[in-house]
């Protein structure tokens, strides 16, 4: 306990250590005197929603802003920014107040008259500003005259543009009678497109905000610089203003162009140091955050040296860090130590292990000090604070799961082994050896099939048992007379039923075995129809009942056909990852899921559980998870007792998986109230093992359906609009659990389970394309409490294909490749953040195209061994080799389905 606490406290203090290694500390001049100017804009609001300043609210902005400049600048001159000029002269502060001119000509109007009054009636107006880039949002582009008594509107090309800002600044000109300078604001290339521009002003004004052109900070200084002399130099003798020059502390990239608070901080400094020394007039962009100006784009609301709250935001003197860091970092790292206390509750984890385990908790906890950096360091409007809140409550279970994964990574790497396991079987009392009674349920089945099965049966090397054949609501006599005859020639061992009318499906068929099984039968064995079993399955396993308190063993399914094709193969390497991986894991714990083919229920467990339920289409998880609640034991073992068939097609394989999570999703309906304290005697490891295994198998691949599907309905809204794109908080999550469970995959396969690394891919492929099956039994749960009870098809059984049977997935993984598509190639100003959410939509896509593939693969050539001997064979000889015939036991398998799935068997 103390080596594992060592660990977990020294893994805290790497994290800390590189928090401290990764702040980002600079140095830029010192700016000691105040600045020349700042643009101010006195409104909390969007001026065209209504809002308007008081008086009030503007002297208290500008008791704040007056120590560190000499004077403001404005942008309007109506709606309640014409308040700002006598309040500033309060405060010593000089105003180039501005007219701002759009489309709306009487509004324009409305300015002009507005400016001239307050530069009338105030004396610390010491500039106007007509316009702020008219011409390049082109304002003027529309232009409505009276024709012949009839209203026309044309559109003006750009120097006809330029002809009306120029009409309106010799309005004001004349108005002011050529006592104050009179420009507009305009930036670079528009000045040096239009010089006629330039003679119509006092001083030329320019804008120069490198962000917006893509230009990275190193850049930026030396831009505006130089761009300030070429403008000298192409008009010279004219007085030239930098009149907006800053850059965002937050917000997403644009090309080059990285927003950030220390960026921010240094780049301001050295600019208003170079440009002092210069003799280069200036005015920065601006004086406080405003987070109504969300048509900016991500960084519409981040260009303040103050934030919304008045608060500043860098020292201009002194070294430069971010000021949010420090705390940042210690959530980080509280939450990552928080998350690795479970740690050291683990019973005999191992210092890998437990390294592991803490590893990932921290990685998790920076993850957290990141979401608290953008909640903390952001401004939301109710729509963008609720969006941003749903998705990280989607990705709380994807974190989680994605820690189960890592933790069963570990204890399967890392750990000290399987320790519950039943490997080799178990040795007997002597003379125990109770009477069990073997159910085998069948619905229309193929006779020789079944035939294979009971004399496996009737081959088993134990002394004391019976066989109860139950044929259910199958009235063709060729499908249960000659089982029926079979099972006398067999002997009186073997029970024949059949029951051409019952409800219930299987469990109702098993029900009516139970009534008919020996009285004396203190052991109920369950195999399917398609089962041969080995003759050492109850020699080896019914000893573990000597034990009272064991109520059931299970032993794991395989599959005698999975060298009939390729896909076979596939289909049953996936089963194997569960019973060689998952449930070897959950045995650990006590936590087994029951599967109704290879499993041995005592009779008393079965009868305290209250019997087979119909409730439910999964009757043998269910029962075996009430024999948990009664306080019953489990065993498990790994070792293979029985072979059965696997389902014919791969429309079969997912019709056999939508039943599986569909009766999966009514056990959680029916026995969640259970989990509660105190309800059942379930153990807090049982419940945590069967609530996580719930999550990750039908949790995680309806929520993965789910996110995709909003992904693709966002997908025009980060095209198009451009303001709502999916921060890295919520994309690189997806990444990560995608990455986790690829990872899962790949190194307990190898490490359980007796496969190739290629047949491990295509079981990986498998367990992917079942996503939307699942998602889709689920959401048929959430609608629907029955559904019919579907046999899975076997043994050549499997209808004629009519349809393609991915047909849902081909539709949607095309279009989430279409929605990533679109997204990257509308991506002109290469934000990271948007590129990011295209490669979301790409791993989104996968599971979809898995099951396109699979369903592909069933009927092409690629479908068959012999192909790939062939291409073996050509490829070696193309090579200058000897072909060499592949032995057929290479191409079995050994059985499998992965833990996480949380699968149920065969039916």
């Amino acid at each position: 306990m103390r080596s594992v606490a060592a660990v977990v406290a020294l893994v805290a203090c790497v994290h800390a250590g590189a928090w401290a290694i990764w702040q980002n500390q600079t140095s830029a001049p010192n700016v000691t005197g105040p600045l020349a100017s700042v643009s101010y804009s006195p409104f909390e609001g969007h001026p065209e929603d209504g809002a308007r300043p008081t008086t009030e609210q503007i002297r208290n902005d500008l008791k704040v802003l007056s120590p560190m400049t000499r004077a403001i600048r404005t942008y309007s001159a109506t709606g309640g920014a014409e308040l700002v000029p006598p309040v500033a002269a309060e405060f010593g502060l000089k105003v180039a107040v501005g007219a701002w001119l759009d489309h709306d000509r009487a509004r324009n109007e409305r300015e002009i008259r507005s400016v001239v009054d307050l530069y009338r009636k105030n004396r610390n107006i010491n500039a106007i500003v007509v316009g702020n880039e008219a011409i390049y949002r082109a304002d003027f582009q529309k232009k409505t005259e009276i024709v012949d008594g009839a209203s026309v509107t044309r559109t003006l090309n750009e120097k006809e543009q330029v002809g009306e800002l120029i009409r309106y600044i010799q309005q004001v000109k004349r108005e002011v009678g050529g006592s104050i300078p009179v420009t507009t604001g305009e930036i670079y290339s528009t000045w040096l497109d239009h010089p006629e521009l330039a003679s119509a002003v006092d001083f030329i004004a320019v804008h120069i905000l490198p962000y917006w052109e893509g230009f990275s900070a190193t850049e930026t200084v030396d831009l505006a610089i130089n761009n300030y002399f070429k403008l000298r130099q192409a008009f010279p003798g004219k007085r030239i203003v930098i009149a907006e020059f800053g850059w965002p502390s937050a917000g997403y990239n644009r090309r080059a162009a990285e927003p950030g608070r220390v960026l921010q901080a240094t780049l301001l400094r050295d600019f208003v140091a170079r440009a002092e020394a210069l003799g280069v007039d200036y005015n920065i962009i601006e004086a406080f955050d405003q987070p109504w100006k969300t048509f900016e784009g991500s960084v519409g609301a981040y260009w303040g040296l103050f934030d919304a709250a008045r608060q500043p935001k860098f020292p201009w003197t002194g070294p430069i860090a971010d000021p949010a860091f420090v705390s940042v970092a210690a959530v980080a790292v509280v939450a990552g130590l928080a998350l690795s206390l479970p740690v050291l509750a683990m019973s005999g984890a191992t210092l890998l292990q437990a390294l592991v385990l803490a590893l990932f908790a921290n990685g998790v906890g920076a993850w957290v000090g990141v979401i608290f950096d953008y909640w903390t360091g952001h401004y939301f409007v109710v729509g963008q604070a609720i969006a941003l809140g749903i998705g990280l409550l989607l990705m709380i279970p994807l974190v989680i799961i994605a820690m189960w994964k890592i933790d069963e990574i570990a204890q399967v790497l890392f750990g000290r082994g399987p320790q519950r396991l039943i490997r080799q079987g178990v040795k007997a009392p002597e003379g125990y050896a109770p009477k069990v009674s073997i159910h085998v349920p069948a619905y229309f089945e193929p006779p020789e099939m079944l035939k294979a099965t009971l004399d496996a049966v009737a081959r088993l090397d134990y002394p004391n048992y019976e066989c109860v054949v139950i044929i259910n609501n199958t009235p063709d006599p060729a499908f249960w007379r000659p089982i029926e005859e079979h099972c006398r020639t067999l002997g009186e061992r073997f029970k024949f039923l059949n029951a051409e009318k019952i409800e219930g499906y299987k469990a109702g068929a098993l029900r009516l075995a139970l009534q008919h099984t020996a009285p004396d039968a203190e052991i109920i064995g369950i195999i399917d129809a398609d089962y041969t079993v080995t003759p050492d399955w109850l020699k080896d396993l019914v000893p573990a009942f000597a034990d009272p308190q064991v109520g059931l063993v299970q032993a794991p399914q395989d599959h005698r056909d999975g060298d009939k094709t390729p896909l076979h193969a596939i289909m049953n390497g996936e089963y194997a990852g569960f019973f060689d991986i998952g449930m070897v894991q959950r045995n650990e714990v006590d936590a087994i899921v029951t599967h109704g083919t290879m499993c041995l229920i005592r009779r008393a467990a079965m009868d305290d559980a209250g019997g087979w339920s119909s409730d439910t289409i999964c009757e043998d998880t269910d029962l075996g998870l009430t024999i948990y609640e009664q306080g019953w034991r489990a065993h498990y073992t790994n070792r293979r007792y029985g072979h059965g068939l696997l389902p014919d097609t791969f429309e079969a394989f997912k019709k056999q998986r939508h039943r599986w999570a569909y009766g999966g999703f009514q056990i959680v309906k029916k026995h969640w109230r259970r989990f509660l304290p105190g309800e059942t005697r379930l153990s807090t490891p049982q419940r945590r093992e069967f609530v996580l295994g719930w999550m990750n198998w039908m949790g995680a691949e309806s929520l993965g359906v789910v996110v995709a599907m909003l992904n693709l309905i966002w997908v025009p809204v980060v095209a198009f609009v451009g303001i709502a794109i999916p921060d890295k908080v919520l994309t690189l999550p997806i990444l990560a659990a995608s990455a986790v469970s690829m990872l899962h995959f790949a190194t307990l396969y190898r490490a359980r389970v007796g496969i190739g690394a290629g047949h491990a891919t295509g079981a990986m492929l498998a367990a992917m394309a079942m996503q939307w099956t699942v998602a889709k039994a689920v959401g048929v749960g959430l609608i629907k409490d029955h559904l019919p009870f579907v046999r899975t098809a076997k043994g050549g059984f499997a209808r004629k294909r009519v349809s393609f049977p991915a047909f849902d997935e081909a539709v949607f993984g095309g279009l989430l490749l279409i929605g990533a598509a679109i997204i990257f190639i509308t991506n002109h100003e290469s934000v990271r953040e948007v590129n990011l959410f295209g490669i979301v939509l790409v791993v989104q896509s996968l599971p979809f195209l898995a099951a396109v593939g699979l369903a592909g693969l069933e009927g092409s050539r690629l479908n068959d061994f012999a192909f790939w001997r062939s291409l073996q064979a050509r490829t070696t000889e193309l090579l200058g080799g000897t072909a060499a015939e592949p032995r057929r036991a290479e191409l079995r398998i050994e059985p499998p389905v992965s833990a996480d799935k949380g699968i149920e068997p065969a039916q």
